[in-house]
């Protein structure tokens, strides 16, 4: 943890005596730009966001920094920066809660197709099958999906929340054993963390970052990562489809969008910048050691990819009966 809360740390410096400097269109940026992350500090998109604008003030010397306005599962961050006035200085940074809540949620103060500009997904984090080897002393999914058969009733997955990407996963590996198990939401990955570890939930998913170092410690086991291939940060840990459960791939992105108004000279502006600053080396170390990937794809390609996610998650939702009140 100690790695986590350096980086927050360091994300948190920003350099804010810095003179403005006319680098974009128009002079932009000539004041402090704003960057909503619509969750609690400390998690994958807070820690990933403060890299990226600890980065982007450096550059650019003018401060961009983070406010966290958490709540309802990011529905209230992501509907006050829609509402924000589309001039470029407030920045929108996302999980991929943008692209679920709108079939979790009977509405959302949000339009995932009109009120954004979406500009690239600068990571993203593995969804990791956990368990505690104390409590359960399988190696595998098939041998946990065995283990849960063999006791119905008697298990309880814990995940970041109701929802979440990682929580879905669940939903998608009880769907397909057909597994008697409980869903347990907590208010982050952290709580879900600590509860796996305490022994209260015995298995979870939870996106890789805040996994990572008690993986390494041996008080989490990791069975399988749900990603498409297996992650650097921990190359022995099968994906789920090497363990023998295609179609199961699930990440937790971290994507920029911005109001859809700004003028797109600015929004391709914020676009060239985002990608500069996550590519700089000494950003991508730090996230690769939290076990994020980066991806930097283009607008076109995340506008895409919203499409996709969202006709995807729904289905899941749909099918595993989920939802959650406003």
């Amino acid at each position: 943890m100690k790695l986590l809360f350096g980086i927050l740390a360091a994300g948190l410096a920003i350099t804010g005596a810095a003179h403005a400097q006319s680098t974009g269109p128009g002079g932009y940026p000539n004041k402090p730009v704003r960057i909503i992350v619509p969750f609690a500090p400390a998690g994958p998109t807070d820690i990933a966001a403060r890299l990226i604008a600890a980065k982007m003030t450096e550059n650019l010397k003018q401060q961009f920094f983070v406010e966290n306005v958490a709540g309802a599962g990011g529905n209230i961050g992501m509907g006050q920066a829609a509402k924000a006035a589309p001039d470029g200085y407030t920045i929108l940074f996302v999980s991929s809660s943008y692209v679920v809540n709108p079939s979790l949620y009977d509405k959302v103060p949000y339009d995932p197709y009109k009120d954004f500009r979406p500009l690239t997904i600068a990571a993203t984090a593995a969804n990791v099958l956990l368990v505690n080897p104390k409590v359960l002393p399988v190696n595998s999914p098939k041998e946990l999906a065995d283990h849960i058969k063999a006791n119905p009733g008697k298990f309880t997955f814990a995940s970041a929340g109701t929802g979440t990407t990682p929580h879905l996963s669940g939903e998608l590996f009880k769907l397909t054993y057909k597994l008697d198990t409980v869903h347990v939401p907590f208010g982050g990955a952290g709580p879900a963390i600590q509860s796996i570890i305490a022994g209260h939930t015995p298995l979870a998913f939870t996106s890789l970052p805040p996994a990572v170092p008690h993986i390494k410690s041996g008080s989490l086991r990791a069975l399988a990562v749900a990603n498409k291939t297996r992650v650097a940060v921990l190359p022995d840990v099968p994906t789920l489809a090497q363990a023998g459960i295609p179609d199961q791939e699930a990440d937790t992105f971290q994507a920029v969008l911005v109001p859809a108004a700004v003028p797109k000279d600015i929004a391709d502006f914020i676009y060239q910048e985002v990608v500069k600053a996550t590519k700089a080396p000494d950003v991508t170390a730090k996230m690769e050691q939290l076990g994020l990937e980066i991806i930097c794809n283009t607008p076109d390609q995340f506008t895409a990819q919203i499409k996709v996610e969202i006709a995807k998650w729904g289905k899941v939702i749909k099918d595993a009966n989920i939802k959650q009140s406003n």
